[in-house]
C-alpha cells in the first residue's frame, strides 16, 4: 500500500465518522446495589454498569460529565441516582430499564458527594458531602427541590441509611460516632433534628458521664472557697465550654464500622473491637450484646471485627476480613455466632435482594457472589474480578477475536472481544508485572516484570494459556515491551536505558539477539515495519532534563537477521551489545520536551506530543544527507491537540490514523497528513487521571482504552465510518494477514506441538557451561553457582571475562610471578628498616608502591579528620552556646550572685539570697502602687480631719507642720502600722517599712489584692537586700581575718623554722562555694589531658624557653658580688638575733691534742672557750623561750579572732533562718492572694459563660417561640381548609335528596344506598414465602402507592358507574348526574382523608415544638438559678477572707477542751518523790528567774547606753546639719553690696529719687492716655446713636415691604398660574434649546455623510481597473 499512502497534499476526509462504546469492563470499588429483583448495578469509571443476574448481560449508563461518584438505587421506583465528580457536582436520577433521565439535582456542594441514600417509603433522597461543607441534605428528587439541609463541619460520614419502617429516621455513622437524625414535617416544611449516640469505651463498659454544664457532685470547700467546674478553671466562656473535658477524663470509645436497621426501628452496630451494639432509635439507649460461650465456629475462624452487617429474620449476617460470613442469633442481650458461608476472599459487603431470596456478596477484590436460599448450588459467581486494576492491554494476533489484559500483581486474562467475557486466567509467579505485548506473527504474548524477566505465553488455546519460556534479561525492571508490525522482533526497554532485541518467533525459543544502550530514561519505543521494506525501524524517545529538551534515537534492524546471519559476531560484540555500524543508529534532538513520539510509515517525519504546551507537532527527518552527531529537528507542522496534560501517540495498523490520548480522558482519531480530528470519544475523565493506554485492532474495528486510575476498560467501535476510510484499513488488514499467514501457520503449529508445562520449575532453562580448567583462583568471585539463575546480560559479561582470562592466562601468570617477587623484596626491605636507627627509619606508608592509592588513602584520612574536627567544633560550639545560656540565666543576670560563707572551726554554712535586678516595668508598677497608697493615706487623713471638725487655724498649723517629708512618713508609720500577729510576718524585724500594706481584713477587691502582692514582693526584696548587706559585711570580715591570719602565719613559719619544730601551720582559704566565680575559670592544673598545639606554637614555646635559660645563665655568671658574700660572710653583712640559734663557737686548734700536752696559754684559751660556750647556750635558752612564748601568743590570737568570727557567723546563721522564715511568710501570703485571684477569675469565667449560655438559650427560645407561632398559624390555616373540605363533604351528603327530589322517593332511597356504596380495592397480596422471608413485612405506604391506590379506586368507580348497575326505570340522564355526584363525593372523601393525615402530622409537629420550647425554658430557668447561686458564692468568697496570723511559739489552740476525768491508766507512786521533784524544779526555777533578772538588768543597761549613744549621734547629726546650713546659707548680691558698700544709705536714697521721678513721668503719660480714650468714647457714642436711628427707620420700611410682599404672594397663590410674561419667556427658552439641539444633530449627520461619501469614493476607486502601460 505504499503507493496509496502518497497523497499530493490532499486532505484526508472521513465523512461522518463517529465512535460509540461497545462495552465497558470494570469492577466495583464501592457498594453494589439492587435496582430490582434481577438487576444489580455499580459504578466503574465514567459508567454505571447494570448486570442481569440471570443472563449476566451488561447494560451501560455513561456519565457525560466525567467519572461517576457515589451511586444509590430505589427499588420501588426502579430508579438509580449517581453523582459526578467535578467542581460543583450534580446528582443525576435515571429510570431503569429505560435509562432515561428523570431529574438532575443541583445543590451548593463545591467538591464531591460522599454518600447517597433513598428512602423506601417516599420520593426522598439524602445526600452527604465532604470538604468543605460537610452538608447533609434531604431532596424531593421528583420535584427537584432541597427540602432541608444541615451543615456539620468536620464530620466525615462512612455510612448513611434510612429506617426502612420510618422514613423520618436517618442514621449516619462514622469510625468515631453514630448520629440519629429525625426528619420532622409540617405541611410542606421539613426540618432536621440530630441526636448523638453515647458509645461505650473500648472494653464495652459504660462510664458515668458527669454533667459538664451544671455539675451537682462538686465537693464543697469551706476554707478555700467554692469549687468551680473544669471549664471555668480552664477559662472557657464560649460554646467550647459545653463539651470541654480534660485529657485525663477522655477515654477511647468504640469505633463503629457498619450498622443495619431492624423491623422494630432498632440499630445493630458492629465495631472494630469486635463488639456488637443494639441501639434504640427513640431513646438512643445502647446495649452491648454479649457473645455466648457455646458459639460454634469453623476451625481457624475468628471474627475480629464485622466489616458489614445485614438483617434477616433469623438474626444478623456479618462478614469479617477472613472471608467467612457469620450468622448471629440474638436472644435478649446475648448472641450466638455460627458459620453461615465461606468465601475464598475477604468479604466487603453483604446485601439482600428486595425479596430476600438472594444474598449478594461483594469481596474486597471486587468479585460478586450470589447466594440463593433453597437452591443447589446455592453460591453462584456473578462477576469474577481481576486482582487489581489493568496495567496493560493488547489484542491477540490478527484474525482472532480475543484480547489480553495484565494487572500489577501478574494476573493475565484472555477476553472475548464481543462482550468482554473472560475466557481464561493465568497467574505469573512474579512480584510485580509491568508490561504486556502480543505477537502479530504468532499466538503468543510477552509479559515484562519488575525483576527484569520476560515471560512468554502460549495463547494458541485461549481457554488455557501457558507459560512456555522465561527470559531473564537483567536485574532492572522491564518497562516497555513492543513487537514490530510484522512480528519479527520483540523490543524490551528497561529502567537502566537498555533495549533488548529478542527474536519474536517461538520456533527460535525467543532467542535474545543483543541489546543497545540508550543511557537515558526511556519514555516510549515505537517501530515501523512495512510489507514493502526489509528493515524494521525503531524510534526511542528519551528526556534531557538538564536542557529541558528531548532526544530521539533511531536505529534499524534487518528482517533477515535471525535466518541468514548465523555468526552473531558480525552484529554484536562479546558482551551482547549490538554494534552501532550494524544498526545504523541516528541521534536527533528536539528543543522542547515531548511526552510521546512516533515515526510515520513513510519514515520521513516524526510525530510528537508536546509535554508542556497543548500541541502536536511533526518534524521532518533529513533523508539524503547523512549527519554525524546530534541533529536538531525543528517543527514542520503544529496543530493544537485540544488535550491537556501529557499525552501519548500511536498509529493505526495501516499508518493513516493517528490516535492521541491524554490526561483529559478524550481519545482523538486524527488524519496523519493534516493532524485534524475526524472522530473522538470521551471514554474516561480527568478525575481518574485520564487514559493510560490505547490499542486499536489490526482491522481498525475495535479500540481498547484503559483508564489510569478509574479501573475501567472501555471498548469503542465505529458507529459510522464513511468514505474510503474503512476500505483502506480493511484492505491493508487483508494484505497483512496474507503476508503473515505462512509465518503464523508455522509458528502456531510449533506452539501446538511443543506445549510444555506451565510450571517453570519443570522447564529446562538454557544454561551456559562453565569451563573452570582455564580459570585461576583470582577470577572465582566472578562466577555464580549453577543452581542460581543469573540474567542474560551478566551471562554475556561472564562469558567475555572467561574468554579474556583464557586468552591472557600466560601473561597473567607472569605478572603474578613478578608481583610475588616484588612482595618478597619489599618484605626484606621492611625487616631491614626495623633494625636501623630511629632517625634513619622510614615510615610504614613509604613502602607502599601504589602511590595513587596512598594519595587516595591520605585524602580520605584528611577528609575524615576534617569531618571529625568539624563535628567536634560543632559539638563544642553547641556546648559553648549552652554554657552561655546557663551562665546568662544563672550568673550574669544576677545582681547579687549566690555564694556561701563557712565558719573556721565549726560546720556552719550561711548562704546569701541570689537576687536578680528588678526590671523597669516592675519598678514603674511599684512606684505607681506606692504613689496610690500615699494618695489614699492623705485622703484618709483629710477625711478624719473633716470629721473631727478642727479649727481653720489648727488646719493651717498642721499643714505647715506636715511640709517636712520625714515627719510625714514617721506619722504615717505610726498611724498605719499593724501588729505582727495581724501583719502575718516578722518583716518589721529587718527594718522594712510595712506602713503601705493594707490590712488583711480589707483585701476585698481585685485591685487591692494585686497592689498587695506588688508591695509584698517589694518587702521580700528589701528583706533579702538587708540580709545580703549583713552577709557582705561578714564576708569582708572573713577576708580581713584570712589576711590577718596569713600575716601572722609568716611570723609563725619563721619561729617554727628557728625552733626546728614539726608543727603544721593552719592556713584558712576560701572554698569554691564561697567564691563561686572561681568555678567559671579553668585553671591549668585542672586540665588532665595535654593541650594540643600547632607545630609553629610548639617551636615558639621551645625558643622562648631557651632564651630564658640563656638569660638566667648570663645573670648567674655576672653576679660576682653575691658569690663573694656567700664565700666570705655566709651571705649576710651582719649577724641578726635570729641567727643566735645557729651560731657555733669554733674550737681551738690545740684541742685535738691530749689535755696533758696543753700549755698554760692553751689552758687559759680553753677556759675562755668554755665561758663563751656557756654564755652562748644561756642566750640560746632565753631566745628559745621568747620564741615559744611568741608562738603561743600568735596561735592564741589567731584562735581567738577566728572564734569570734565563728560566733558572729552563728548569729548571722540565725539571722538567715529568720530572714528565710520572713520570706516564706510573705510568699505564703502572696500564694494565698494569688489563689484568691485565680478563684475570682474562675468565678468571673463561670459567670460570663452562664450569661453567654443564657443568651444562646434566649435566642433559641426566640427561635422556638417563632417556630411555635408559625406552626400554629400553618395549623390554623390547614385546619380551616380541612374544616371547609369536611363541610363540603357533609353538604354533599345532606343535599343528595334535594338534588334528586324530582324523582320518586323509592328511587331516591335506592340511589342513596348506591351513593353510600364504595368499591372494594383489592390489595395485591404478597406471596406467602415472600412474607415469611422478608423481615420488614408490609412497610408504610409511599406517595406512589397512595397515588396507585387512588387510581385503582377511580378505576373501580368506573365499574360501578356502568349502565348495567343502574336501577330499573331510572332515566339515564339522572344516572349520569348521579354518577358524577358520587364520583365527586368519593374524590372529596379521599381529599378529606389526606387532609386528616396531614392535620395529624402538623399537630404532632406543633406538640414537639412546644416540648422543645418548654425544654429550652427549663434550661433558662436552670441557668438563672445557677447564676443566683454563683453570685451568692461570689459574695461569700469576697467577704470570707483568708488571713495569716502569727502565733507565739508554745501556744497551741485546742479544740473541744475537756478535763480528764478518767484515770484508768494512771500509776500509783510515793508522794515524797513528787515533792522532791517539785522542790528541785522550784529551786531551778528560782535560779532561772534570778539569772533572767540579772540578764534583764544587763540588757536594760545596754539599752540605756545604746539610747544615750543614739542620742549623742542624733545631736551630732543636728550640729552637723546646722553647720551645713550655715555653710549653704543663701547670700544674695544685695547683702554682698550692703557689706561691701561703705555709704550704703546714700546709694539707696539716690535710687529712691530716681524711681520717684520715673513714677511721676509715668503718671502724666497715663493721664494723657485716659483723656484721649474718653474723647474717642464720646465720638463713638454719638456715631452709635446715629446708627440706631437709621436702623429703626430701615426696620419700619422693612415691615411695610414685608406686608406688601405677603399681599402680592397671596394674590399670586389665589390666581394659581404663572404670569403671561413668564410663560412667554419659558416657551421662547424651550424653543431656543430645541433649535440648538437640532442644529447640533444636523452638524453630526453632515459629518457622518461626508465620511461615508469619502468611503464610497475610496471603494469605487478600488474597483476601477488599473490602466498601466506594459
Amino acid at each position: 500500500m505504499a503507493h496509496d499512502r502518497e497523497r499530493d497534499g490532499a486532505a484526508y476526509h472521513a465523512g461522518g465518522a463517529a465512535l460509540t462504546v461497545r462495552w465497558a469492563q470494570g469492577f466495583p470499588k464501592q457498594n453494589v446495589h439492587f435496582v430490582n429483583e434481577d438487576t444489580i448495578c455499580y459504578a466503574s469509571g465514567n459508567y454505571v454498569i447494570f448486570i442481569n443476574i440471570e443472563t449476566k448481560k451488561k447494560t451501560l449508563l455513561q456519565c457525560v460529565n466525567g467519572i461517576v461518584g457515589v451511586v444509590a438505587t430505589n427499588v420501588p421506583y426502579e430508579v438509580v441516582a449517581f453523582s459526578d465528580r467535578r467542581l460543583r457536582p450534580l446528582i443525576h436520577i435515571y429510570s431503569f430499564p429505560e435509562l432515561t433521565r428523570r431529574n438532575t439535582l443541583k445543590g451548593n456542594v463545591l467538591l464531591d458527594y460522599t454518600l447517597l441514600s433513598f428512602s423506601y417509603c417516599g420520593t426522598y433522597l439524602a445526600s452527604c458531602s465532604s470538604l468543605p461543607e460537610f452538608e447533609l441534605a434531604l431532596w424531593n428528587w421528583e420535584a427537584n427541590v432541597i427540602l432541608c439541609k444541615k451543615l456539620q463541619p468536620g464530620v466525615d460520614v462512612s455510612q448513611m441509611s434510612f429506617n426502612p419502617m420510618n422514613w423520618h429516621q436517618l442514621c449516619l455513622s462514622s469510625s468515631s460516632s453514630v448520629t440519629m437524625w429525625t426528619i420532622e414535617r409540617s405541611n410542606q416544611e421539613h426540618y432536621f433534628k440530630s441526636k448523638s449516640v453515647k458509645l461505650p469505651v473500648e472494653d464495652g463498659s459504660f462510664f458515668n458521664e458527669t454533667d459538664v454544664l451544671f455539675p451537682t457532685s462538686l465537693p464543697k470547700d469551706p476554707i478555700y472557697g467554692p469549687v468551680m467546674p473544669l471549664s471555668a478553671i480552664a477559662g472557657l466562656v464560649g460554646e467550647e465550654a459545653e463539651t470541654f473535658r480534660p485529657k485525663d477524663d477522655l477515654y477511647p470509645l468504640l469505633h463503629p464500622t457498619m450498622h443495619c436497621w431492624t423491623p422494630t426501628s432498632d440499630l445493630y452496630v458492629g465495631c472494630e473491637e469486635g463488639h456488637l451494639l443494639l441501639i434504640n432509635a427513640e431513646t438512643l439507649k445502647v446495649t452491648v450484646l454479649q457473645k455466648a460461650e457455646d458459639s460454634s465456629l469453623l476451625d481457624g475462624a475468628h471474627l475480629i471485627r464485622p466489616v458489614t452487617l445485614v438483617y434477616q429474620k433469623e438474626g444478623i449476617l456479618a462478614s469479617g476480613i477472613d472471608g467467612i460470613v457469620y450468622s448471629f442469633i440474638v436472644k435478649d442481650s446475648s448472641y450466638n455466632v455460627g458459620n453461615f458461608l465461606e468465601v475464598d476472599e475477604a468479604v466487603e459487603q453483604l446485601m439482600f435482594s428486595p425479596s430476600y431470596k438472594m444474598l449478594l456478596i461483594q469481596t474486597e477484590k471486587g468479585s460478586l457472589y450470589l447466594y440463593t436460599f433453597g437452591k443447589e448450588p446455592a453460591l453462584d459467581k456473578v462477576l469474577d474480578a481481576c486482582d487489581g486494576k489493568f496495567q496493560a492491554i493488547d489484542f491477540v494476533a490478527p484474525g482472532t477475536k480475543y484480547f489480553m489484559t495484565l494487572t500489577l500483581s501478574g494476573e493475565v486474562c484472555v477476553w472475548w472481544i464481543e462482550d468482554c467475557t473472560c475466557a481464561s486466567k493465568i497467574y505469573l509467579k512474579t512480584p510485580q508485572a509491568t508490561a504486556l505485548a502480543c505477537s502479530p506473527s504468532s499466538l503468543s504474548a510477552a509479559v515484562g516484570t519488575l525483576d527484569g524477566c520476560v515471560y512468554f505465553l502460549d495463547v494458541h488455546e485461549a481457554e488455557s494459556p501457558q507459560v512456555i519460556h522465561k527470559a531473564f534479561l537483567c536485574e532492572s525492571p522491564v518497562q516497555h515491551l513492543i513487537y514490530d508490525q510484522q512480528g519479527f522482533y520483540l523490543l524490551a526497554g528497561t529502567s537502566e536505558g537498555n533495549i533488548f532485541v529478542i527474536n519474536a518467533k517461538p520456533s527460535s525459543l525467543f532467542q535474545i539477539l543483543g541489546f543497545t544502550e540508550m543511557n537515558q530514561e526511556i519514555i516510549q519505543i515505537s517501530t515501523v515495519s512495512l510489507l514493502e521494506t526489509g528493515i524494521v525501524e525503531v524510534v526511542v524517545l528519551s528526556p534531557l532534563p538538564e536542557t529541558g529538551s528531548s532526544k530521539l534515537e533511531i536505529f534499524t534492524l534487518p528482517k533477515i537477521l535471525p535466518e541468514d546471519l548465523k555468526d552473531s559476531a558480525t552484529f554484536v560484540d562479546e558482551r551482547g551489545r549490538l554494534k552501532d555500524e550494524f544498526i545504523h543508529k541516528s541521534l536527533y534532538e528536539i528543543e522542547h520536551p515531548l511526552s510521546s513520539a512516533i515515526l510515520d510509515f513513510q519514515s520521513n517525519q516524526i510525530f510528537g506530543f508536546c509535554n508542556h504546551v497543548p500541541f502536536i507537532c511533526s518534524y521532518l527527518l533529513p533523508k539524503d544527507q547523512p549527519h554525524i552527531g546530534v541533529c536538531v529537528l525543528k517543527p514542520h507542522q503544529k496543530v493544537q491537540s485540544k488535550h491537556y496534560g501529557p499525552g501519548m501517540l500511536s498509529l493505526s495498523s495501516h499508518g493513516l490514523w493517528l490516535l492521541t490520548v491524554a490526561k483529559c480522558g478524550i481519545l482523538c482519531v486524527r488524519d496523519v497528513f493534516t493532524l485534524e480530528t475526524f472522530a473522538q470519544s470521551r471514554s474516561h475523565s480527568p478525575q481518574g487521571h485520564g487514559i493510560q493506554s490505547v490499542r486499536m485492532s489490526v482491522d481498525g474495528q475495535n479500540i481498547l482504552v484503559n483508564g489510569k486510575d478509574d479501573g475501567a476498560l472501555v471498548c469503542l467501535k465505529w458507529k459510522q465510518l464513511g468514505g474510503n476510510v474503512a476500505t483502506e484499513i480493511t484492505t491493508y488488514c487483508q494484505q497483512l494477514l496474507i503476508s503473515l499467514s505462512s509465518t503464523m501457520k508455522k509458528e502456531n503449529y510449533y506452539l501446538s506441538t511443543q506445549r510444555v508445562s506451565s510450571d517453570l520449575g519443570d522447564e529446562p532453562e538454557p544454561t551456559i557451561s562453565h569451563n573452570k580448567s582455564s580459570i585461576d583462583s583470582s577470577q572465582e568471585d566472578l562466577l555464580i553457582a549453577d543452581n542460581k539463575e543469573i540474567p542474560w546480560i551478566q551471562q554475556k559479561s561472564q562469558e567475555a571475562i572467561k574468554r579474556e582470562v583464557k586468552l591472557f592466562s600466560q601473561k597473567r601468570k607472569e605478572i603474578k610471578k613478578g608481583i610475588k617477587e616484588l612482595i618478597k623484596t619489599i618484605m626484606n626491605m621492611m625487616e631491614e628498616n626495623e633494625k636501623v636507627d630511629p632517625i634513619a627509619k622510614l615510615e610504614q606508608e613509604e613502602f607502599g608502591l601504589d602511590l595513587e592509592e596512598l594519595e587516595k588513602l591520605h585524602e580520605e584520612s584528611e577528609e575524615e579528620v576534617a569531618k571529625i574536627r568539624k563535628d567536634v567544633e560543632m559539638h563544642n560550639l553547641a556546648k559553648s552556646y549552652l554554657t552561655e545560656l546557663i551562665k546568662e540565666e544563672c550568673w550574669n543576670s544576677m545582681a547579687v550572685k549566690g555564694r556561701a560563707l563557712k565558719c573556721f572551726h565549726i560546720p556552719y554554712v550561711v548562704e546569701n539570697f541570689p537576687m536578680k535586678e528588678r526590671t523597669a516595668e516592675e519598678m514603674e508598677e511599684l512606684q505607681r502602687v506606692l504613689q496610690q497608697k500615699k494618695i489614699e493615706i492623705e485622703c484618709l487623713k483629710l477625711r478624719k480631719e473633716i470629721i473631727e471638725v478642727q479649727s481653720a487655724a489648727a488646719l493651717v498649723k498642721e499643714h505647715h507642720e506636715e511640709e517636712d517629708e520625714e515627719e510625714e512618713e514617721d506619722m504615717t508609720v505610726e498611724d498605719t502600722s499593724l501588729p505582727n500577729y495581724l501583719l502575718g510576718s516578722l518583716s518589721t524585724d529587718f527594718g522594712v517599712d510595712t506602713s503601705f500594706l493594707s490590712s488583711q481584713l480589707e483585701l476585698h477587691s481585685r485591685e487591692e489584692k494585686i497592689n498587695q502582692i506588688i508591695l509584698l514582693k517589694d518587702i521580700i526584696y528589701k528583706v533579702k537586700t538587708v540580709f545580703n548587706g549583713e552577709f557582705n559585711a561578714a564576708f569582708k570580715q572573713k577576708e580581713f581575718e584570712i589576711i590577718r591570719v596569713k600575716e601572722r602565719n609568716v611570723r609563725l613559719r619563721e619561729i617554727i623554722l628557728d625552733l626546728e619544730l614539726e608543727e603544721t601551720i593552719w592556713q584558712p582559704e576560701f572554698e569554691d562555694c564561697e567564691k563561686p566565680e572561681r568555678t567559671l575559670v579553668v585553671e591549668d592544673h585542672e586540665i588532665s589531658s595535654q593541650k594540643h598545639g600547632k607545630p609553629w606554637q610548639k617551636a615558639k614555646t621551645e625558643s622562648d624557653m631557651l632564651h630564658e635559660t640563656d638569660q638566667w645563665l648570663q645573670a648567674r655568671s655576672s653576679d660576682s658580688r653575691n658569690r663573694g658574700l656567700m664565700d666570705m660572710m655566709g651571705g649576710v653583712l651582719e649577724v641578726k638575733k635570729e641567727d643566735i640559734l645557729r651560731m657555733v663557737i669554733p674550737q681551738p686548734s690545740f684541742m685535738v691534742k691530749p689535755d696533758t700536752l696543753w700549755t698554760e696559754e692553751e689552758r687559759k684559751q680553753f677556759k675562755d672557750y668554755e665561758k663563751k660556750v656557756k654564755e652562748l647556750n644561756e642566750e640560746r635558752d632565753k631566745y628559745r623561750k621568747s620564741l615559744e612564748a611568741e608562738l603561743k601568743k600568735l596561735q592564741n590570737s589567731i584562735q581567738e579572732s577566728t572564734q569570734n568570727f565563728d560566733d558572729h557567723l552563728k548569729r548571722l546563721f540565725e539571722r538567715r533562718v529568720k530572714a528565710e522564715m520572713v520570706v516564706n511568710q510573705e510568699e505564703l501570703k502572696i500564694n494565698n492572694l494569688l489563689f484568691s485571684l485565680l478563684l475570682d477569675e474562675e468565678l468571673s469565667s463561670r459567670e460570663l459563660f452562664l450569661n453567654n449560655y443564657r443568651s444562646r438559650k434566649q435566642e433559641e427560645k426566640n427561635q422556638t417561640t417563632e417556630a411555635i407561632r408559625k406552626a400554629r398559624e400553618d395549623l390554623d390555616v390547614y385546619k380551616e381548609q380541612y374544616d371547609n373540605l369536611l363541610a363540603e363533604d357533609k353538604v354533599l351528603d345532606r343535599s343528595f335528596k334535594k338534588e334528586f327530589s324530582d324523582i320518586p322517593s323509592h328511587q331516591v332511597d335506592i340511589l342513596y344506598k348506591l351513593f353510600k356504596r364504595r368499591p372494594r380495592v383489592h390489595k395485591q397480596k404478597a406471596h406467602a414465602d415472600t412474607v415469611n422471608i422478608v423481615p420488614f413485612g408490609e412497610r408504610p405506604e409511599s406517595g406512589k402507592l397512595n397515588k396507585d391506590n387512588f387510581a385503582q379506586l377511580m378505576k373501580a368507580m368506573d365499574d360501578l358507574d356502568n349502565i348495567s348497575n343502574m336501577p330499573e326505570g331510572l332515566d339515564p340522564s339522572v344516572w349520569d348526574h348521579f354518577c358524577t355526584t358520587r364520583r365527586t363525593k368519593v374524590e372529596n372523601e379521599y381529599k378529606v382523608k389526606q387532609k386528616a393525615t396531614g392535620l395529624m402530622e402538623m399537630t404532632a409537629f406543633l406538640r414537639k415544638r412546644v416540648e422543645d420550647d418548654e425544654n429550652v425554658q427549663r434550661e433558662i430557668e436552670k441557668v438563672f438559678h445557677e447564676l443566683i447561686l454563683l453570685q451568692e458564692d461570689k459574695v461569700k468568697f469576697q467577704l470570707n477572707l483568708t488571713i495569716q496570723i502569727l502565733l507565739k511559739q508554745g501556744q497551741v489552740e485546742l479544740e473541744n477542751f475537756q478535763l480528764v476525768l478518767e484515770y484508768s491508766d494512771a500509776v500509783l507512786i510515793n508522794k515524797n518523790i513528787i515533792e522532791d521533784l517539785n522542790t528541785v524544779i522550784r529551786t531551778q526555777g528560782q535560779k532561772k528567774v534570778a539569772s533572767m533578772m540579772e540578764s534583764k538588768d544587763v540588757h536594760k543597761g545596754i539599752y540605756q547606753i545604746e539610747w544615750e549613744h543614739k542620742k549623742m549621734e542624733m545631736e551630732m547629726e543636728d550640729l552637723n546639719q546646722k553647720a551645713w546650713d550655715i555653710q549653704m546659707l543663701f547670700f544674695s548680691r544685695d547683702r554682698q553690696k550692703y557689706l561691701n558698700e561703705p555709704n550704703y544709705e546714700n546709694v539707696i536714697a539716690i535710687q529712691i529719687g530716681i524711681m520717684e521721678q520715673t513714677i511721676n513721668v509715668i503718671d502724666k503719660t497715663h493721664k494723657k492716655n485716659v483723656e484721649n480714650c474718653k474723647k474717642l468714647l464720646k465720638k463713638l457714642g454719638k456715631f452709635s446713636n446715629q446708627k440706631d436711628v437709621a436702623n429703626y427707620t430701615l426696620s419700619c420700611n422693612l415691615r411695610e415691604e414685608l406686608v406688601a410682599v405677603s399681599e402680592r404672594k397671596d394674590i399670586c397663590n389665589a390666581m394659581g398660574s404663572m404670569l403671561t410674561c413668564e410663560k412667554i419667556a419659558k416657551e421662547k427658552y424651550e424653543n431656543m434649546m430645541q433649535q440648538q439641539k437640532l442644529t447640533n444633530i444636523s452638524k453630526q449627520q453632515a459629518e457622518q455623510i461626508s465620511i461615508l461619501q469619502a468611503e464610497v469614493e475610496r471603494l469605487r476607486m478600488r474597483t476601477f481597473p488599473a490602466l498601466v502601460q506594459m
